[in-house]
């Protein structure tokens, strides 16, 4: 512990340049962008129970596409929460679908075909208005318009990102005095503070419109790359996945430090250690390794909608190619299966056409595109988090205690970095009468910090416990007690 927060504190000192140089990108007035009323969705039966507002807002040579979701509690004064998505690389239909949106695909009944939507009644607009992103540029329906456009670093996003929400903010006016919280999803953790950094600087330097920004939700954030990798084997032992034999060799050989040790006893028992881990899920480690997912052949998946859209005909033939050996939810599950139906139905023609995708400018939808061209600049954004807690933000910060891809240990470790003080020490926290988590609340001068567990879920929490997501937010956002 003692030798993590060394490193905290020595390699956070290294980027405490870059929050001084962080962007005051100008806000172009004349953006051009385009805003969309969407009242009907393919697989959603009738009306859509909540407004649904779909568009582009340009940054420069980048064309972001978002979905837009008012509150159905009080839009005029319900907070705004940007919400960015992980990978990086994944869309906002990630959030949208699986995580805090209001519709989710209905899993059970599929049989191939267009996948069918469900209302979900334990979304977070119930009480907050919500933007999802499709960010960085490549991500979903977002593209560039020159080549140069699409190459992205975690900088240059986070820039994007305070300039697409001032240029939102512009073309929706009667939403200008509004809270606005930045939230995130795993990876998108490295965004959040440095993009709650550059708009509170942008605030300074007087750019327009001003963002009444009020704080950060964080869920299952990636923060410190090696804080997170050093994390893991603690986890892994205390869920009994390595023997406490070869816990006490990695700690003696390796000496706490799992990422950059030369010693060849730590070597060897850090290959032990992969051995055993190897077959275990990191999103959950209660669930099935499952492979991931994707289509037979891309040419054929886009030749066979094509074919429907415009015969008429069902390919629900091909889509049972996807899964004639896929077990049904009653049996065996892997929740890949889960994220394939957005595949399958984003790519449809006539969803595009439903949510007024620009056509042409994006030649296959992938739910998560893992080929974006990105560059990984940062890996540590604790300064950022320091430097936050003397501007009175107020943060929510959750974990899936069964979470090995970013273990909730790590995160309490840099939590505890932060040097803040306890308000209310670590208790349970309630759903229903049952125990959702655990949490524990800490205050600085104004600033004020929740952070919650959630018992038995994965990576990211709202995948697993939508109802307990919903009931955490729903308290924090209007101060109460978890």
């Amino acid at each position: 512990m003692a030798r993590n927060m060394a490193m905290l504190n020595s390699r956070s000192q290294g980027t405490e340049k870059k929050w001084v140089c962080i962007l005051l990108v100008l806000v172009s007035a004349s953006a051009a962008s385009s805003q969309y009323i969407v009242e009907t969705l393919p697989g959603f039966p009738g009306k859509l129970p909540f407004k649904l507002e779909t568009g582009y807002i340009s940054v420069g040579d980048v064309e972001f596409f978002y979905y837009f979701v008012q509150s159905t509690g009080n839009p005029g004064a319900d907070p705004i929460l940007l919400y960015m998505n992980g990978g990086p690389g994944c869309s906002g239909l990630n959030g949208f679908l699986f995580q805090l949106g209001p519709l989710r695909f209905n899993i059970t009944d599929y049989t191939g075909g267009l996948p069918s939507l469900i209302y979900e009644p334990d979304a977070w607009t119930k009480t907050a208005n919500i933007i999802f992103i499709d960010a960085p540029v490549g991500a979903g329906f977002s593209y560039a318009t020159t080549a140069s456009a699409y190459a992205s670093t975690d900088t240059l996003n986070t820039e994007q990102m305070q300039t697409f929400l001032r240029n939102w903010l512009a073309e929706h006016p009667s939403f200008q005095t509004n809270p606005v919280f930045v939230g995130s999803d795993s990876y998108a953790g490295m965004y959040t503070p440095m993009v709650a950094t550059a708009l509170l600087q942008g605030n300074e330097a007087g750019l327009k419109p001003y963002v009444h920004i009020k704080g950060m939700i964080l869920s299952c954030p990636h923060t410190f790359t090696d804080l997170e990798t050093n994390s893991k084997i603690p986890f892994a032992h205390r869920l009994a996945l390595i023997s406490d034999s070869l816990y006490e060799a990695l700690e003696e050989n390796c000496g706490g430090d799992f990422v950059d040790s030369t010693n060849a006893n730590c070597t060897e028992n850090l290959a032990a250690y992969d051995e055993l881990i190897e077959l275990i899920s990191k999103q959950n480690v209660l669930e099935p390794d499952c492979a991931f997912l994707s289509p037979k052949s891309k040419e054929a998946f886009k030749s066979a909608i094509s074919n429907q859209e415009k015969h008429r005909r069902s390919i629900q033939e091909f889509t049972k190619d996807y899964l004639v050996s896929l077990p049904r939810p009653r049996d065996l599950w892997c929740k890949n299966f889960d994220y394939l139906l957005v595949d399958i139905w984003g790519n449809y023609p006539s969803v595009q056409d439903a949510l007024h995708v620009r056509q042409g400018t994006v030649s296959e939808f992938f739910r998560c595109n893992i080929s974006i061209s990105y560059t990984v600049d940062i890996n540590n954004v604790l300064d950022y988090h320091k430097n936050l807690t003397s501007l009175g933000m107020q943060v929510l910060v959750f974990s899936g205690d069964h979470d090995m891809v970013i273990p909730h240990n790590g995160i309490e470790e840099w939590i505890k970095w932060l040097d803040l003080t306890v308000d209310i020490d670590w208790r349970p926290w309630f759903v229903d009468g049952q125990v959702a988590g655990y949490t524990r609340k800490y205050i600085d001068s104004g600033y004020r910090l929740t952070y919650a567990t959630l018992k038995g879920s994965g990576h990211s929490p709202p995948e697993y416990k939508r109802r307990e997501c919903y009931e955490m937010f729903h308290r924090w956002i209007h101060y109460y007690p978890l």
